[in-house]
């Protein structure tokens, strides 16, 4: 009898998560490798945020806090989503957990029974449906393609709600795509979900400040007031604060359902770090100045590699409106041959080609429930983009 739960074999380990390692590895054994797999800024961490942490340690603040987080984090947190997003929060509607990953995880685990489904837009974000596997729940993919900018249309939304529907999952800016819904197109899913009353909205907003072009992000409590008692609004320090590995996410919605959320997390990681818990303070009610630098540069960066991508033979690659990512089609390449003969047959192979011919690591479109397509992070250098971009240019050229 095998010791390892039946439970582990409904979920994968994470895809991007592996990209990131094998192309470590390849780095360490003397390849020449561009990865372009990881989902995090290559810029640093604030000073202002760092010193707080700093300071955290020096005056003892290294002792447990409470689960949910700190009162002055959750404070902190109910400020910026007043200010920021229109939402009035109390300190215990909101959980900060150790990145948001955490909090999606409480959630769907405080809330799914066998038989409940979740509505996931596909290409979505690789964690989701296996999150909601975990918790024995049942995953709905719609297919979001690029004629539609990989977003969900009510009409999509309003046909795959059942009544066993409990949870729909939105995410504006997109990982893996970039995309980013209106106003206007997010009240049309909202008016949708004003109709089926059991449906809860859980929105991820984590690349909220990283848009481009003036976009103007919304989410979708504040689009439909009507939704703020069953929608849980997540958001994080990790992408916009450049704080990936302080590992601080949090989430705000109706109490009832914070505290349940709270009681996994009690027995699990307990609290978010104690001293990440500070930086977050400063960070939040800190200046913000610096993202206008940093998106500059982002979008600098998504301007190269999407005129660069839509050069190569094969590929086809959208000008996405937020995040760090473009998700280019590689529809043109299967069906070609490698230049010792291979045929490429799906994403899979065209991730691995570009990875054995030019040392290029990106994430293929599969894991993301969406193919022909693979992933770029342009969270990197520029010169390494351009480098990069050449060398997908020759992979696709050396094709027959």
């Amino acid at each position: 009898m095998s010791i390892i739960a039946s439970r582990l074999s409904r979920i994968q380990p994470s895809q991007t998560m592996a990209v990131t390692a094998r192309a470590r590895q390849l780095k360490a054994e003397g390849r020449d490798v561009i990865g372009l797999g990881a989902g995090e800024p290559d810029f640093d961490t604030p000073d202002h945020v760092k010193e707080a942490a700093i300071k955290a340690i020096k005056d003892g603040y290294t002792k447990y806090t409470d689960v949910p987080g700190s009162i002055e984090l959750r404070t902190a947190v109910c400020g910026k989503f007043e200010r920021e997003n229109g939402l009035k929060y109390e300190p215990n509607q909101i959980q900060v957990a150790s990145g948001g990953k955490q909090n999606i995880y409480n959630a769907m685990m405080a809330t799914l029974d066998p038989g409940d489904e979740a509505i996931i837009p596909a290409p979505y974000w690789v964690s989701y449906p296996d999150i909601v596997l975990l918790a024995e729940g049942t995953p709905v993919f719609v297919p979001c393609t690029a004629e539609n900018r990989f977003k969900m249309q009510p009409d999509q939304l309003e046909a795959a709600i059942t009544p066993k529907t409990k949870w729909v999952f939105l995410n504006s800016p997109s990982n893996p795509t970039g995309a980013a819904y209106t106003r206007d197109e997010l009240k049309a899913l909202t008016d949708v979900l004003m109709r089926h009353p059991h449906v809860w909205v859980i929105t991820d907003d984590m690349y909220e400040h990283i848009v481009y072009d003036d976009f103007a992000f919304t989410t979708p409590a504040q689009v439909e007031p009507g939704l703020y008692d069953r929608t849980l609004t997540l958001n994080g320090v990790s992408k916009a604060f450049a704080m990936t590995g302080w590992r601080i996410g949090y989430a705000g919605g109706p109490a009832e359902l914070i505290a349940a959320m709270n009681k996994v997390q009690s027995q699990s990681t307990s609290h978010a770090t104690s001293i990440s818990q500070a930086a977050s303070i400063a960070a939040l009610e800190g200046s913000m100045d610096f993202l206008a630098e940093r998106n500059a540069v982002f979008k600098d960066r998504r301007d190269l590699v999407v005129s660069m991508l839509n050069q190569a033979q094969g590929i086809d690659c959208l000008t996405p409106e937020g995040a760090f990512y473009v998700y280019p089609s590689c529809a043109g390449l299967i069906g070609k041959k490698t230049p010792d003969g291979k045929v490429l047959e799906n994403d899979g192979d065209v991730c691995t080609y570009l990875l054995e011919a030019e040392g290029v690591a990106v994430v293929l479109g599969t894991a993301f429930g969406l193919a022909p397509h693979f992933r770029i992070s342009y969270a990197t250098s520029t010169e390494a983009l351009e480098d990069a971009c050449q060398r997908i240019q020759r992979a696709c050229a050396a094709l027959g």
